[in-house]
C-alpha cells in the first residue's frame, strides 16, 4: 500500500455481522522486523523500569531517592542508562504501537469492519492497564496506549505524509513546552530559597515526593500487599487520568510517526538499505552525543531533584527522538540477519511482548515486596542490573519454547478472546 492510498480502506464501511467476525490472521503474515524490534523493546524497557521498581519511585530520575548510597560506578551506569536506554525503549513501544494498530486497522478494512474492533481492543487494553496500575506496579503505559489509540484511529484516514508532519510537529511542540517548563522551574528554585514563591513551592512538592517514597519503602518493606494495594488508592488513584496529558504529548505523536513509517514501508524493508543505514547510524550517534553532553553536565553540576528531572524531560526529548529514529533504524536494517538462536528468541520474546511486560511486573512485584523476596531498597543500581540479566535469560528461553507449542503469549491470547468475544485455539 502506497504512502497516499487510502482506497479501498476506508473506515466507513459497513460492519459484518457478529457472527461473520473472525480473527486477522496471525501466522503467516507477521512482519519480522516488528517482532525483533519490539522484542529488543521488551527487553529493554525492563532495564528502564527496574529502578523504580526496586528503589522508590522517584529513584529512576533522582540518583538521591535510593535507600543505598549510589557509588561511583552507579552513577557511572546512570549516565549510560540516560543515554541508551531512558525513554528510547517507552519511545520504541509507541513508535510499534502505532505502526501496529495501523496493520491492524488495515487489514480490518480489508475485511469490511468498523473501526469497533479496534475501539473494543483498545478497551480492553486500558483495562489491563488500570489493573496493572492499581495492583501491581505504578509504572504503566498502558492505560495511556490505550487513551493514545483512540487519537491514532483518528489520525488513521491521513495521508502517510500527513500523519509523519503531525507526529514530528507534535513531538517538536511537547518537548519545547516541557522544556520552558523545566526552565522556569530551575529559574525559579534558583531565584527563590525560601518557602514564600514560586520555587518555595517546587520544594515543597519535591519534598512530599520524597516523603511518599519513604512511605512506599516502608509499605514494601514491612507492610502487606493489601497495605501496598491500599496506599496507591488512596495516594495515587487519579494519577493514570491526570498525567494523560503529559503523557499523550508524547507518546501519540509517536504513535503518528510509527504509523507513517509503517506505510511508507519501513518493517517490510521498502526503504533504500544504504541511505536508512547511515541515516539511522548519523541519527543515532548524534543524539548519543548530545545527551551524553546532558548527562555528564548534569552529574557534573550535582544531580539534584529537579536536576535530574529537567535532564529527563526538559533538555533530552529533542535529542532523545533523533537517537531513537536512528536506533529504530538499525534495528529493522539488522533484523533481517538475526536468524540464529539468541535472534529468533528476540523475535519470540517480542511475539509475547505484551506477556513479558505485565509478567515482568508481576514477577518484580514478588522479586521486591517482602511478601516475596523481599529485596526492595536492598539492592544498588549494579546489583537491580543482576536481576534484570537474569529475568532476560528467563523471558527468551520461556517465549521461544511457549511459541514452540502456542500460537500465542499467554495475555495475547486473553486480549484477542476478549477483542473477539469468543475464545480461539491456543496450542498449535
Amino acid at each position: 500500500m502506497g504512502e497516499g492510498d487510502d482506497a479501498g480502506h476506508s473506515p466507513l464501511v459497513s460492519d459484518t455481522t457478529p457472527d461473520m467476525i473472525q480473527p486477522i490472521a496471525e501466522s503467516g503474515e507477521r512482519i519480522e522486523s516488528l517482532d525483533f524490534v519490539r522484542g529488543v523493546a521488551v527487553l529493554g524497557i525492563l532495564v528502564a523500569n527496574i529502578i523504580a521498581m526496586g528503589q522508590p519511585f522517584e529513584a529512576a530520575f533522582f540518583p538521591g531517592a535510593f535507600t543505598l548510597t549510589p557509588t561511583d560506578l552507579d552513577m557511572q551506569l546512570w549516565v549510560g542508562q540516560f543515554v541508551l536506554i531512558d525513554g528510547k525503549m517507552r519511545g520504541l513501544f509507541s513508535l510499534l504501537f502505532g505502526a501496529g494498530l495501523y496493520l491492524f486497522l488495515e487489514k480490518s478494512w480489508e475485511s469490511g469492519r468498523t473501526l469497533g474492533l479496534q475501539a473494543r481492543r483498545l478497551f480492553w487494553l486500558g483495562c489491563f492497564g488500570l489493573i496493572h496500575y492499581y495492583f501491581i506496579w505504578a509504572g504503566d503505559i498502558l492505560f495511556l496506549y490505550a487513551v493514545c489509540g483512540f487519537g491514532v484511529i483518528a489520525l488513521s484516514g491521513l495521508s502517510a505524509k500527513l500523519q509523519l508532519a503531525f507526529g514530528v510537529i507534535g513531538y517538536l511542540t511537547g518537548a519545547m513546552f516541557f522544556a520552558l517548563v523545566n526552565f522556569i522551574t530551575m529559574r525559579a528554585i534558583a531565584n527563590d530559597g525560601t518557602l514564600e514563591g514560586m520555587g518555595g513551592a517546587f520544594m515543597e512538592a519535591a519534598e512530599y515526593g520524597l516523603y511518599d517514597a519513604q512511605v512506599e519503602t516502608a509499605i514494601r518493606q514491612h507492610g502487606t500487599y493489601l497495605d501496598f494495594v491500599a496506599h496507591t488508592f488512596e495516594v495515587h488513584a487519579t494519577e493514570p487520568f491526570a498525567s494523560l496529558l503529559d503523557g499523550a504529548m508524547e507518546a501519540l505523536p509517536l504513535m503518528a510517526i510509527g504509523m507513517a513509517l509503517y506505510r511508507f514501508g519501513l518493517f517490510e524493508g521498502r526503504m533504500n538499505g544504504r541511505r536508512l543505514l547511515a541515516a539511522s547510524w548519523t541519527g543515532f550517534l548524534v543524539g548519543g552525543a548530545a545527551l551524553l553532553w546532558i548527562a555528564l553536565d548534569t552529574l557534573e553540576g550535582g544531580i539534584g531533584y529537579y536536576e535530574g528531572l529537567a535532564a529527563s524531560t526538559g533538555w533530552a526529548p529533542l535529542p532523545r527522538l533523533v537517537m531513537m529514529l536512528g536506533m529504530l533504524g538499525l534495528l529493522v536494517s539488522y533484523a533481517p540477519q538475526a536468524s540464529g538462536r539468541i535472534g529468533q528468541s528476540i523475535k519470540a520474546a517480542g511475539r509475547t511482548a505484551f506477556t513479558n511486560y505485565l509478567g515482568a511486573s508481576i514477577v518484580m512485584l514478588f522479586v521486591f515486596g517482602n511478601w516475596g523476596l523481599d529485596l526492595f531498597g536492598e539492592l544498588s543500581r549494579t546489583s537491580l542490573y543482576g536481576v534484570v540479566a537474569l529475568a532476560w535469560i528467563v523471558m527468551l528461553l520461556w517465549s521461544r519454547l511457549w511459541l514452540e507449542h502456542y500460537r500465542y503469549g499467554p495475555l495475547e491470547w486473553l486480549w484477542r478472546c476478549l477483542t473477539y468475544g469468543r475464545v480461539f485455539q491456543l496450542r498449535r
